[in-house]
């Protein structure tokens, strides 16, 4: 099949979870035998800002619709609604007309609800700042609007997960959603070392943490379980010897917010803001950690996680979203409900205090990436999914 994917992010341009798994799934498919395009900004592509994209990519649309006929579009999220739309109508100009998937990673309704203050029992322990009340009101509305009208124009719907293609199906009004889970490529060369700026822990341990920082990803819940760590080194194993720290890779409109929690819960010394990290620094990172911590109350299917898994570290996650339907609780981690900081202490005091079970499952991490979340996987679920429709 001739297959156009077109999406508005892409690394190493852009650092997108949706971006990745467009070239992954390139990948995937271009190596059993497909012809493969991928458009989306650059010098071959739409030019200039990602908010213009879909008014910039028109010109280089028709073109790629025009010399590669494909067999296939797929867009991608609620940037590709009107790319969808735009599809639609130039299409109609070439015969046969292209089949249209559109590959949604999240319910927008969903994620808009995430935007609440964060409970432990009875305790508050965070609340959603400017940015993110301005997302809740303004921003998640249209991105609504923009993911029901990409999900109507498709053909064929794709979701990350089971329970996301769940979600979408009742929060757009749609039906029929397919899954097609994330995927990792093997990574050939060798995690780099950061000795200089990866701060030392006694013993060489700390918990990881990557992603933006906003409400949903649930960093106070880990904040306060770590805090109750240090109040209380008695519960852990004496063997252990150590109490390990938390580094946070990943910047957002919530930092100053967690920096000052920090503060007030005196982790000050245990806690390390690292910023905005590239891919190969998330790898360094990774490669060195105890467990990687997505203590998230709203996901789609993280990418971390999958890179955790490539990486043989355990992840100790919530049970949120398509979590379970990668983590395997008491497998290749550890599953603990959302904002429980109790659960989630619990769940840490065990990596510290059992590092070769740690480790064992870690191991089991990678074994099931390598099963069943590579790029070939992917590829062939898209094929028998795109295959029926084209029966049709």
């Amino acid at each position: 099949m001739r297959i156009l994917l077109v999406a508005n992010t892409l690394p190493p341009r852009d650092i997108s979870g949706v971006g990745e798994q467009v070239l992954q799934l390139a990948s995937g498919l271009g190596d059993r035998g497909h012809r493969v395009e991928v458009l989306g900004r650059g010098a071959d592509g739409a030019r200039g800002p990602k908010v213009l994209f879909p008014l910039t990519v028109v010109m280089p649309l028709f073109r790629h619709l025009r010399y590669l006929r494909p067999h296939v579009v797929q867009v991608h999220e609620s940037d590709g609604a009107l790319v969808a739309f735009l599809v639609r109508i130039v299409a109609a100009l070439f015969r046969p007309q292209p089949l249209l998937v559109a590959l949604l990673q999240v319910s927008y309704v969903e994620e808009r609800r995430a935007v609440r203050a964060l409970r432990s029992g009875s305790e508050v322990l965070g609340r959603p700042g400017g940015v993110e009340h301005r997302f809740r009101w303004i921003k998640a509305p249209l991105q609504i609007a923009l993911g029901c009208l990409t999900a109507w124009l498709a053909d064929v719907v794709l979701a990350p997960s089971a329970t996301t293609a769940a979600e979408i199906e009742r929060d757009y009004q749609v039906r029929g959603i397919q899954v097609l889970p994330n995927v990792m490529a093997e990574k050939t060369s060798e995690a780099p070392s950061h000795d200089g700026w990866v701060p030392e822990a006694p013993g060489g341990s700390f918990f990881l943490f990557v992603g933006r920082l906003r409400i949903r990803k649930g960093v106070e819940v880990l904040l306060h379980a770590l805090a109750a760590m240090r109040k209380q080194p008695q519960a852990i194993a004496a063997e252990s010897r150590y109490l390990p720290t938390l580094l946070i890779a990943g910047d957002g409109e919530h930092r100053g917010t967690l920096e000052r929690l920090t503060a007030s819960l005196e982790l000050g010394g245990s806690v390390t803001f690292l910023g905005r990290q590239d891919g190969d620094a998330v790898r360094g990172l990774l490669a060195r950690s105890s467990a990687l911590v997505v203590p998230s109350t709203y996901e789609g299917m993280p990418l971390v996680i999958l890179e955790a898994m490539e990486a043989r570290v355990p992840v100790v996650a919530s049970a949120v979203s398509g979590i379970p339907e990668v983590v395997v609780d008491g497998e290749t981690g550890w599953l603990v409900p959302p904002e429980d900081v109790g659960s989630l202490l619990g769940a840490l005091r065990e990596v510290v205090d059992g590092p070769d079970e740690a480790r064992r499952r870690g191991f089991a991490g990678a074994a099931r990436l390598e099963s069943s979340f590579r790029p070939e996987h992917a590829a062939e679920i898209w094929e028998n999914s795109v295959a029926l429709s084209l029966d049709d």
